[in-house]
Protein backbone atom coordinates (compact mmCIF):
# COMPACT_ATOMS: atom_id res chain seq x y z
CA UNK A 1 0.00 0.00 0.00
CA UNK A 2 1.56 3.39 -0.97
CA UNK A 3 2.35 5.63 1.98
CA UNK A 4 3.65 8.66 0.10
CA UNK A 5 2.48 12.22 0.68
CA UNK A 6 0.77 11.93 -2.68
CA UNK A 7 -1.60 9.37 -1.18
CA UNK A 8 -2.65 11.75 1.56
CA UNK A 9 -3.22 14.54 -0.91
CA UNK A 10 -5.56 12.26 -2.84
CA UNK A 11 -8.05 12.07 0.04
CA UNK A 12 -9.91 15.15 -1.15
CA UNK A 13 -9.28 14.44 -4.81
CA UNK A 14 -10.97 11.05 -4.66
CA UNK A 15 -14.09 12.50 -3.08
CA UNK A 16 -14.25 15.25 -5.65
CA UNK A 17 -13.76 12.96 -8.61
CA UNK A 18 -16.39 10.36 -7.81
CA UNK A 19 -19.46 10.59 -10.01
CA UNK A 20 -22.74 11.79 -8.54
CA UNK A 21 -24.34 10.27 -5.48
CA UNK A 22 -27.59 9.94 -3.63
CA UNK A 23 -30.47 7.57 -4.08
CA UNK A 24 -32.01 6.36 -7.30
CA UNK A 25 -34.75 8.68 -8.66
CA UNK A 26 -38.05 7.28 -7.40
CA UNK A 27 -40.12 8.45 -10.37
CA UNK A 28 -38.50 6.01 -12.82
CA UNK A 29 -37.37 3.28 -10.45
CA UNK A 30 -38.88 -0.21 -10.77
CA UNK A 31 -40.22 -2.07 -7.71
CA UNK A 32 -37.48 -3.46 -5.49
CA UNK A 33 -39.48 -5.92 -3.38
CA UNK A 34 -42.35 -8.30 -3.97
CA UNK A 35 -44.46 -9.46 -1.04
CA UNK A 36 -47.35 -11.88 -0.60
CA UNK A 37 -50.20 -11.03 1.77
CA UNK A 38 -51.78 -14.30 2.92
CA UNK A 39 -55.17 -13.81 4.59
CA UNK A 40 -56.69 -17.28 4.77
CA UNK A 41 -58.71 -18.03 7.90
CA UNK A 42 -59.97 -21.29 9.35
CA UNK A 43 -61.13 -19.82 12.63
CA UNK A 44 -62.17 -16.33 13.67
CA UNK A 45 -62.26 -13.92 10.74
CA UNK A 46 -61.36 -10.28 11.28
CA UNK A 47 -63.57 -7.63 9.71
CA UNK A 48 -60.40 -5.56 9.29
CA UNK A 49 -58.86 -7.84 6.64
CA UNK A 50 -59.97 -5.83 3.56
CA UNK A 51 -58.81 -2.58 5.15
CA UNK A 52 -55.49 -4.14 6.14
CA UNK A 53 -54.88 -5.45 2.63
CA UNK A 54 -55.67 -2.08 1.08
CA UNK A 55 -53.41 -0.28 3.55
CA UNK A 56 -50.48 -2.49 2.62
CA UNK A 57 -51.23 -2.11 -1.07
CA UNK A 58 -51.10 1.66 -0.59
CA UNK A 59 -47.83 1.45 1.32
CA UNK A 60 -46.40 -0.79 -1.36
CA UNK A 61 -47.30 1.64 -4.13
CA UNK A 62 -45.52 4.45 -2.27
CA UNK A 63 -42.42 2.42 -1.48
CA UNK A 64 -41.68 0.47 -4.66
CA UNK A 65 -43.08 -2.80 -3.33
CA UNK A 66 -45.20 -5.12 -5.49
CA UNK A 67 -48.02 -6.52 -3.36
CA UNK A 68 -49.98 -9.68 -4.13
CA UNK A 69 -52.82 -10.78 -1.84
CA UNK A 70 -54.51 -14.17 -1.67
CA UNK A 71 -56.44 -16.57 0.53
CA UNK A 72 -55.57 -19.50 -1.74
CA UNK A 73 -53.05 -21.78 -0.02
CA UNK A 74 -52.20 -23.29 -3.42
CA UNK A 75 -49.64 -20.50 -3.76
CA UNK A 76 -47.49 -22.38 -1.24
CA UNK A 77 -45.28 -24.23 -3.71
CA UNK A 78 -41.54 -23.87 -4.28
CA UNK A 79 -42.04 -22.28 -7.68
CA UNK A 80 -44.57 -19.69 -6.60
CA UNK A 81 -43.08 -18.75 -3.24
CA UNK A 82 -39.66 -18.02 -4.72
CA UNK A 83 -41.15 -14.93 -6.39
CA UNK A 84 -41.51 -13.21 -3.03
CA UNK A 85 -39.05 -11.49 -0.73
CA UNK A 86 -41.50 -11.64 2.20
CA UNK A 87 -44.63 -13.67 2.96
CA UNK A 88 -46.98 -11.80 5.32
CA UNK A 89 -49.47 -13.77 7.38
CA UNK A 90 -52.01 -10.99 7.72
CA UNK A 91 -54.77 -11.77 10.24
CA UNK A 92 -54.67 -15.49 9.47
CA UNK A 93 -56.27 -17.99 11.87
CA UNK A 94 -56.48 -21.73 12.31
CA UNK A 95 -55.04 -24.63 10.33
CA UNK A 96 -54.54 -23.13 6.88
CA UNK A 97 -51.79 -25.16 5.16
CA UNK A 98 -51.72 -28.85 4.33
CA UNK A 99 -48.60 -30.98 4.71
CA UNK A 100 -47.21 -30.25 1.24
CA UNK A 101 -47.81 -26.53 1.60
CA UNK A 102 -46.14 -26.53 5.01
CA UNK A 103 -43.09 -28.28 3.55
CA UNK A 104 -42.84 -25.71 0.73
CA UNK A 105 -43.06 -22.84 3.24
CA UNK A 106 -40.32 -24.41 5.34
CA UNK A 107 -38.05 -24.66 2.29
CA UNK A 108 -38.81 -21.03 1.44
CA UNK A 109 -37.73 -19.82 4.90
CA UNK A 110 -34.68 -22.10 4.98
CA UNK A 111 -33.55 -20.71 1.63
CA UNK A 112 -33.49 -17.17 3.08
CA UNK A 113 -37.10 -16.04 2.70
CA UNK A 114 -38.74 -13.47 4.94
CA UNK A 115 -41.83 -13.78 7.15
CA UNK A 116 -43.95 -11.06 8.76
CA UNK A 117 -46.86 -11.91 11.02
CA UNK A 118 -49.61 -9.49 11.99
CA UNK A 119 -51.92 -9.96 15.01
CA UNK A 120 -53.63 -13.35 14.69
CA UNK A 121 -50.72 -14.84 12.76
CA UNK A 122 -49.96 -16.13 16.28
CA UNK A 123 -53.42 -17.74 16.39
CA UNK A 124 -52.53 -19.85 13.37
CA UNK A 125 -51.26 -23.44 12.97
CA UNK A 126 -51.27 -24.25 16.69
CA UNK A 127 -50.46 -27.91 15.94
CA UNK A 128 -47.36 -27.17 13.82
CA UNK A 129 -44.35 -26.70 16.14
CA UNK A 130 -42.08 -25.42 13.37
CA UNK A 131 -44.47 -22.58 12.68
CA UNK A 132 -44.70 -21.85 16.39
CA UNK A 133 -40.94 -21.34 16.36
CA UNK A 134 -41.18 -19.08 13.31
CA UNK A 135 -43.92 -16.80 14.67
CA UNK A 136 -42.30 -16.85 18.11
CA UNK A 137 -45.26 -17.53 20.42
CA UNK A 138 -48.87 -18.69 20.24
CA UNK A 139 -51.85 -16.54 21.22
CA UNK A 140 -53.55 -17.57 24.48
CA UNK A 141 -56.13 -14.92 25.47
CA UNK A 142 -57.13 -11.27 25.15
CA UNK A 143 -59.31 -8.80 27.07
CA UNK A 144 -61.78 -6.39 25.50
CA UNK A 145 -60.45 -3.76 23.11
CA UNK A 146 -58.95 -0.87 25.09
CA UNK A 147 -56.15 1.67 25.21
CA UNK A 148 -52.77 0.53 26.52
CA UNK A 149 -49.18 1.77 26.61
CA UNK A 150 -46.64 0.03 24.41
CA UNK A 151 -43.07 0.40 25.70
CA UNK A 152 -40.71 0.48 22.72
CA UNK A 153 -37.34 -1.15 23.36
CA UNK A 154 -33.93 -0.25 22.04
CA UNK A 155 -31.95 -0.43 19.92
CA UNK A 156 -34.51 0.55 17.28
CA UNK A 157 -35.02 -1.10 13.92
CA UNK A 158 -37.05 -0.12 10.86
CA UNK A 159 -40.31 -1.09 12.55
CA UNK A 160 -39.75 0.95 15.73
CA UNK A 161 -37.45 3.85 14.89
CA UNK A 162 -40.35 6.23 14.22
CA UNK A 163 -42.30 5.30 17.34
CA UNK A 164 -42.36 7.16 20.67
CA UNK A 165 -40.79 5.28 23.55
CA UNK A 166 -44.21 5.17 25.26
CA UNK A 167 -46.76 4.54 22.53
CA UNK A 168 -50.37 4.80 23.57
CA UNK A 169 -52.89 3.20 21.25
CA UNK A 170 -56.13 1.23 21.25
CA UNK A 171 -56.24 -2.38 20.08
CA UNK A 172 -57.05 -5.93 21.11
CA UNK A 173 -54.06 -6.87 23.25
CA UNK A 174 -52.87 -10.46 23.07
CA UNK A 175 -51.40 -12.53 25.85
CA UNK A 176 -49.31 -15.51 24.80
CA UNK A 177 -49.02 -19.10 25.96
CA UNK A 178 -45.28 -18.62 26.53
CA UNK A 179 -42.89 -15.68 26.41
CA UNK A 180 -40.78 -15.60 23.23
CA UNK A 181 -38.00 -13.57 24.87
CA UNK A 182 -35.47 -16.39 25.10
CA UNK A 183 -35.44 -16.94 21.32
CA UNK A 184 -36.25 -13.53 19.77
CA UNK A 185 -35.25 -9.89 19.96
CA UNK A 186 -38.12 -8.16 21.73
CA UNK A 187 -38.95 -4.84 20.07
CA UNK A 188 -41.81 -3.70 22.32
CA UNK A 189 -43.66 -4.77 25.45
CA UNK A 190 -47.01 -3.94 27.03
CA UNK A 191 -47.22 -2.00 30.28
CA UNK A 192 -49.83 -4.14 32.02
CA UNK A 193 -50.46 -1.35 34.54
CA UNK A 194 -51.80 0.80 31.70
CA UNK A 195 -54.81 -1.45 30.89
CA UNK A 196 -56.85 -4.32 32.29
CA UNK A 197 -55.31 -7.52 30.87
CA UNK A 198 -57.51 -9.95 32.79
CA UNK A 199 -56.69 -13.58 32.01
CA UNK A 200 -54.20 -12.49 29.32
CA UNK A 201 -51.75 -11.02 31.83
CA UNK A 202 -48.14 -12.19 31.50
CA UNK A 203 -46.70 -10.39 34.51
CA UNK A 204 -43.84 -7.93 34.42
CA UNK A 205 -42.62 -8.94 30.96
CA UNK A 206 -45.25 -8.89 28.20
CA UNK A 207 -43.64 -8.87 24.70
CA UNK A 208 -45.92 -7.54 21.98
CA UNK A 209 -43.59 -7.21 18.94
CA UNK A 210 -40.36 -9.02 18.10
CA UNK A 211 -38.02 -10.30 15.40
CA UNK A 212 -35.47 -13.05 14.96
CA UNK A 213 -33.44 -15.08 12.50
CA UNK A 214 -34.96 -18.51 12.00
CA UNK A 215 -33.48 -21.49 10.16
CA UNK A 216 -31.88 -19.33 7.48
CA UNK A 217 -34.74 -16.83 7.13
CA UNK A 218 -35.93 -13.70 8.92
CA UNK A 219 -39.15 -13.44 10.95
CA UNK A 220 -40.92 -10.37 12.38
CA UNK A 221 -44.18 -10.24 14.32
CA UNK A 222 -46.50 -7.66 15.82
CA UNK A 223 -49.57 -8.46 17.93
CA UNK A 224 -51.26 -5.21 16.96
CA UNK A 225 -53.71 -4.81 14.11
CA UNK A 226 -57.04 -6.27 15.24
CA UNK A 227 -59.06 -3.14 14.62
CA UNK A 228 -59.92 -1.56 11.29
CA UNK A 229 -58.82 1.78 12.74
CA UNK A 230 -55.28 0.45 13.23
CA UNK A 231 -54.65 0.59 9.50
CA UNK A 232 -55.40 4.31 9.34
CA UNK A 233 -52.87 5.10 12.08
CA UNK A 234 -49.66 6.51 10.56
CA UNK A 235 -47.50 5.08 13.34
CA UNK A 236 -48.99 1.60 13.09
CA UNK A 237 -48.69 1.62 9.30
CA UNK A 238 -45.05 2.64 9.65
CA UNK A 239 -44.52 -0.11 12.22
CA UNK A 240 -45.85 -2.81 9.89
CA UNK A 241 -44.03 -1.48 6.82
CA UNK A 242 -40.78 -1.37 8.76
CA UNK A 243 -41.28 -4.95 9.89
CA UNK A 244 -41.78 -6.12 6.32
CA UNK A 245 -38.65 -4.27 5.23
CA UNK A 246 -36.66 -5.84 8.07
CA UNK A 247 -37.93 -9.29 7.11
CA UNK A 248 -36.83 -8.69 3.51
CA UNK A 249 -33.24 -8.44 4.74
CA UNK A 250 -30.32 -6.26 3.69
CA UNK A 251 -29.74 -5.10 0.13
CA UNK A 252 -28.31 -7.66 -2.26
CA UNK A 253 -25.15 -6.70 -4.16
CA UNK A 254 -25.52 -8.89 -7.20
CA UNK A 255 -22.25 -7.87 -8.79
CA UNK A 256 -19.23 -5.69 -8.03
CA UNK A 257 -16.31 -4.92 -10.29
CA UNK A 258 -13.32 -2.71 -9.63
CA UNK A 259 -10.76 -2.15 -12.36
CA UNK A 260 -7.77 0.09 -12.97
CA UNK A 261 -8.29 2.41 -15.89
CA UNK A 262 -6.01 5.31 -16.71
CA UNK A 263 -4.54 5.21 -13.21
CA UNK A 264 -7.99 5.42 -11.59
CA UNK A 265 -10.11 2.93 -9.67
CA UNK A 266 -13.36 2.50 -11.59
CA UNK A 267 -16.13 0.72 -9.67
CA UNK A 268 -19.41 -0.62 -11.04
CA UNK A 269 -22.03 -3.07 -9.87
CA UNK A 270 -25.68 -3.92 -9.43
CA UNK A 271 -27.92 -4.09 -6.37
CA UNK A 272 -31.40 -5.35 -5.62
CA UNK A 273 -34.03 -5.36 -2.84
CA UNK A 274 -32.93 -1.88 -1.80
CA UNK A 275 -35.56 0.82 -1.20
CA UNK A 276 -34.38 4.43 -0.96
CA UNK A 277 -30.93 3.12 -1.68
CA UNK A 278 -27.51 4.74 -1.34
CA UNK A 279 -24.09 3.40 -2.26
CA UNK A 280 -20.72 4.63 -1.12
CA UNK A 281 -17.11 3.79 -1.91
CA UNK A 282 -14.41 3.65 0.73
CA UNK A 283 -10.81 3.60 -0.49
CA UNK A 284 -7.78 3.02 1.71
CA UNK A 285 -5.17 5.68 1.01
CA UNK A 286 -2.03 4.76 2.87
CA UNK A 287 -3.02 4.77 6.52
CA UNK A 288 -6.17 6.75 5.82
CA UNK A 289 -9.43 6.20 3.99
CA UNK A 290 -11.97 8.33 2.17
CA UNK A 291 -15.70 7.75 1.81
CA UNK A 292 -17.68 9.18 -1.06
CA UNK A 293 -21.09 8.49 -2.67
CA UNK A 294 -21.52 6.45 -5.81
CA UNK A 295 -24.02 7.22 -8.51
CA UNK A 296 -27.07 4.91 -8.62
CA UNK A 297 -28.96 4.55 -11.88
CA UNK A 298 -32.32 3.02 -12.74
CA UNK A 299 -32.29 -0.75 -12.77
CA UNK A 300 -30.07 -0.95 -9.70
CA UNK A 301 -26.71 -0.21 -11.30
CA UNK A 302 -24.15 1.89 -9.46
CA UNK A 303 -20.75 3.23 -10.31
CA UNK A 304 -18.03 5.81 -9.86
CA UNK A 305 -14.32 6.38 -10.14
CA UNK A 306 -11.50 7.93 -8.19
CA UNK A 307 -8.94 10.52 -9.15
CA UNK A 308 -5.61 9.22 -10.45
CA UNK A 309 -3.97 7.05 -7.79
CA UNK A 310 -0.30 6.26 -7.14
CA UNK A 311 0.94 2.87 -8.24
CA UNK A 312 0.34 0.01 -5.86
CA UNK A 313 -2.36 -2.20 -4.42
CA UNK A 314 -5.42 -0.37 -3.12
CA UNK A 315 -8.08 -1.91 -0.88
CA UNK A 316 -11.61 -0.64 -1.36
CA UNK A 317 -15.12 -1.42 -0.14
CA UNK A 318 -18.56 -0.60 -1.48
CA UNK A 319 -21.47 -0.32 0.96
CA UNK A 320 -25.06 -0.37 -0.27
CA UNK A 321 -27.57 0.89 2.32
CA UNK A 322 -31.36 1.08 2.34
CA UNK A 323 -32.55 4.24 4.06
CA UNK A 324 -35.96 2.58 4.35
CA UNK A 325 -34.87 -0.51 6.31
CA UNK A 326 -31.64 0.80 7.81
CA UNK A 327 -29.89 -2.39 6.63
CA UNK A 328 -26.69 -2.46 4.61
CA UNK A 329 -24.38 -4.79 2.71
CA UNK A 330 -20.65 -4.28 2.16
CA UNK A 331 -18.49 -5.90 -0.51
CA UNK A 332 -14.73 -5.45 -0.65
CA UNK A 333 -12.02 -5.74 -3.25
CA UNK A 334 -8.45 -4.90 -4.14
CA UNK A 335 -7.17 -3.22 -7.28
CA UNK A 336 -3.62 -2.83 -8.54
CA UNK A 337 -2.66 0.47 -10.15
CA UNK A 338 0.33 0.07 -12.48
Amino acid sequence: MPTTRAAAVLVLAVAAALHGGGSRPAATAPPELRILLFTKTAGFRHDSIPTAVQALRDLGARNRIDVDATEDAAVFTDRRLRRYDVVVFLLTTGDILDDRQQAAFQRYIRSGGGFAGVHSASDTEHDWPWYGGLVGAYFRAHPQIQQATVVVSGPRDASTRGLPRLWQRTDEWYGFATSPRSSVRVLATLDEASYAPGDSAMGGDHPIAWSHLYEGGRAWYTAGGHTTESYAEPLFRSHVLGGILWAAGPPVVRSLRGVARGGRLVVSGTEATCIRCRAELRVRLGGRSVVAPLRIEGGGTFGGRTAVLPRGRWAYAVTVRSDASGLRTTRAGVVRIR
